[in-house]
């Protein structure tokens, strides 16, 4: 009889895997066939526009896109040595202006003041604009020593920008710890600079992943920006070819260019997200 249960029951996980089986592919199916049909749908309707001939010569010449792909791709290389060179410094600098804000001696007020107004003064400004402020404005004081160089001046000003808007990601990060977790590292005999140093930073860096790498797509995008200095990169080379030939090809090869970068980074983004809800759902182990 025992024996006879068992088979029984064995039967029917079979049968119900079966069943899931089969009701995923009927589902993936479905999503494939609804989604080739819209890509249709849309596709027909653009090339079915009175336009199209003219915006398929305009933003779709083979001939052009080849032609400019070159130079584009050096310009990019630009952007990437912009981001390469920004991003640790906005790291270090929203990590030091989040933990400044949760500094609570009185003696450190003034500390914790400035890191408030940077960062509401900053998050406030449009990126653009910020990038001509410092680009244009630091030049004009006729600094000793300031920076003249417009690559360097678009860095700082992506800088000041990301800083701010990374040191509250930084922020949420830390309040997202347990205070119980600083609490028992103090009870161990661990300084509050060391507790947090040793115990509390790692925790928070590691619930702070997804939206990070969400600020460093941002940040690669946003070093386009860099070109109304007068950078030569992506954009700029873009713009340089379309001034030549009157065609706007070559600013869908800088777009192709920036969407291979940022789409993957996108998907791992999307990996460790959905990786740290694994980890906190009850079935995980």
């Amino acid at each position: 009889m025992t024996d006879k249960t068992a088979w029984v029951k064995s039967d029917r996980q079979r049968e119900r895997e079966r069943l899931r089986r089969r009701a995923a592919r009927r589902s993936g199916a479905v999503a494939t066939g609804s989604t080739v049909a819209l890509l249709g749908i849309a596709g027909w309707l653009v090339v079915a526009s009175p336009g199209w001939p003219t915006v398929r010569a305009t933003f779709f010449s083979w001939s052009e896109f080849t032609g400019s792909l070159g130079d584009v791709l050096d310009g990019f290389w630009t952007n990437v040595q912009i981001f390469l060179i920004a991003e640790p410094i906005v790291l270090a600098v929203g990590l030091a202006v989040a933990l400044a804000r949760g500094v609570k001696s009185p003696a450190f007020f003034p500390i914790r003041a400035l890191a408030v107004a940077y960062t509401d003064v900053f998050r406030g400004i449009p990126t653009i604009l910020l990038v001509y402020l410092v680009g244009f404005g630091i030049p004009a004081l006729n600094l000793s020593g300031a920076p003249n160089s417009p690559m360097t001046l678009g860095i700082i000003a992506l800088v000041l920008s990301y800083g701010a808007y990374v040191a509250e990601v930084f922020r949420a990060g830390i309040a997202s710890v347990h205070p119980s977790q600083l609490a028992a590292a103090r009870s161990l005999g661990l300084s509050r600079a060391r507790a947090m140093r040793y115990v509390v930073l790692p925790q928070a860096v590691r619930n702070v992943v997804p939206p990070l790498l969400n600020d460093f797509a941002s940040l690669q995008k946003d070093t386009a920006l860099v070109a109304v200095l007068g950078v030569v990169e992506a954009l700029r080379q873009a713009q340089i070819h379309s001034a030549l030939t009157f065609n706007y090809t070559p600013y869908l090869a800088s777009a192709a260019l920036f969407v291979m970068l940022t789409v993957p980074l996108a998907r791992f983004t999307d990996w460790l997200a959905a990786r740290a809800d694994g980890r906190r759902s009850p079935g995980d182990r």
